[in-house]
């Protein structure tokens, strides 16, 4: 009987855990953006931005949305490192790719990267949120010209989202949302993509707490 009452109590108030990566070419903005989620959704001040250094190997962030728990993996993104995201590929919900909107001329090489991650097949059928960041910094430009340079619908299908932010403010601009509003959008697709379902069931997981 004591194990029926728990399996119930476990099905109804345990939390999804899910995997999510956060890449992009290096000075991209990856990890003010994890401290900026950190500090959003726990009573932990994030690191100030002029104290983080460019990411070396992995960031690991946990922050709790509704009744999802989120394991963020923020890997370096000079070019030496690149070659290790696809580690971290198969055990991946979503992702989120970062891009310096105020740096046009690294576009193609952020562009580039991104068409390879999302050609891998281990990450077939991820969610992808892409952010324009810097948008603070008046050299950058429109999420919509971003959009039109990266070209994703010749990527594959997929559902994603786009968005112009400040990860230094938590802020996204020309829209009613913000940061923390495009994660939460990121937790409910994760929640019925087809690619979940399918991490769960190799996991032999079942339920809203696998």
């Amino acid at each position: 009987m004591f194990s029926l009452f728990y399996g119930l109590w476990k099905y109804i108030f345990s939390k999804t855990e899910f995997h999510v990566l956060i890449l992009g070419i290096d000075k991209a903005g990856k990890t003010t953006l994890l401290e900026k989620l950190k500090s959003l959704y726990s009573n932990l001040e994030g690191l100030p931005p002029d104290r983080i250094v460019p990411t070396v190997g992995l960031n690991i962030g946990r922050i709790e949305v509704e009744n999802s728990k989120l394991l963020f993996w923020d890997l370096g993104g000079q070019p030496g490192l690149r070659s290790i995201w696809e580690k971290y590929y198969e055990e991946a919900h979503a992702l989120i790719y970062v891009i310096d909107a105020a740096c046009p001329s690294r576009f193609e090489d952020a562009k580039s990267e991104l068409e390879k991650v999302l050609r891998h097949d281990d990450l077939q059928g991820a969610p992808l949120l892409i952010l324009a960041n810097k948008q603070d910094l008046p050299d950058s430009v429109s999420a919509d010209e971003l959009d039109r340079y990266l070209d994703l619908k010749k990527l594959d299908e997929r559902v994603y989202m786009f968005e112009a932010v400040s990860a230094y403010d938590g802020l996204i601009f020309n829209c009613s949302m913000g940061i923390k509003e495009s994660v939460e959008w990121l937790v409910k697709v994760m929640e019925r993509s087809k690619r979940t379902e399918m991490l769960r069931a190799r996991a032999g997981l079942t339920g809203p707490g696998a």
